[in-house]
């Protein structure tokens, strides 16, 4: 629900009415936020949510009435939603397969830097488009160092059921999306 905060906001303070097609996935916190802006007095027909799959997507594209698109997520849905979209005369904003980079330096600070990425790494399951999938160390001994501080913090994660309070980090949210992560902790032990 975070990224389409930055751009429904904006659209509607320009005067804009808003389609939100919120992941199929995960879509309760997106209608927990409809709910308390029509609590708050947005009216109705404003912001909009729509639940479905391709199949929604395709009828957004299709629809003449829908001017822009925007989209965060995977590369081939941004490639397909911008080729689709655009062969339609609309204006489209599609953001795909964002992967985020820590450089540290030798005198980085590493006690703010395992913090920061343990949340970039960790918080929400790694499955947001703000994580961090890569941390680069100039030099050997800071490499090292990240390491030796980083482990325990990892080590230590308390992970469980969504529903449970006081875990660092919930499920993924589909087992496809396990197997992808069990896939690159096997490729980073084998090398």
């Amino acid at each position: 629900s975070m990224v389409p905060l930055w751009m429904y906001p904006l659209a509607i303070a320009c005067g804009n009415c808003f389609i939100l097609k919120p992941s199929e996935r995960d879509p309760s916190s997106t209608l927990l936020i409809a709910e308390l802006l029509h609590e708050a007095g947005l009216p109705k027909g404003v912001l909009n949510v729509v639940h479905g799959d391709k199949v929604a997507v395709d009828a957004l594209i299709e629809a003449p009435e829908v001017k822009a698109l925007s989209f965060v997520g995977s590369t081939p849905i941004a490639e397909y939603i911008y080729k689709e979209g655009a062969a339609r005369g609309k204006r489209v904003q599609a953001l795909g397969g964002a992967n985020n980079h820590a450089v540290l330096m030798p005198d980085a600070d590493l006690d703010n830097a395992v913090s920061a990425l343990m949340g970039a790494a960790y918080g929400s399951c790694g499955e947001r488009c703000m994580a961090i999938s890569v941390a680069v160390c100039v030099g050997d001994q800071i490499a090292d160092a990240l390491v030796a501080k980083l482990v325990p913090h990892i080590q230590s994660l308390k992970i469980g059921a969504g529903t449970t309070c006081g875990l660092d980090m919930g499920p993924l949210v589909t087992g496809q999306h396990r197997d992808k992560v069990s896939g690159y902790i096997a490729d980073g032990v084998a090398s």
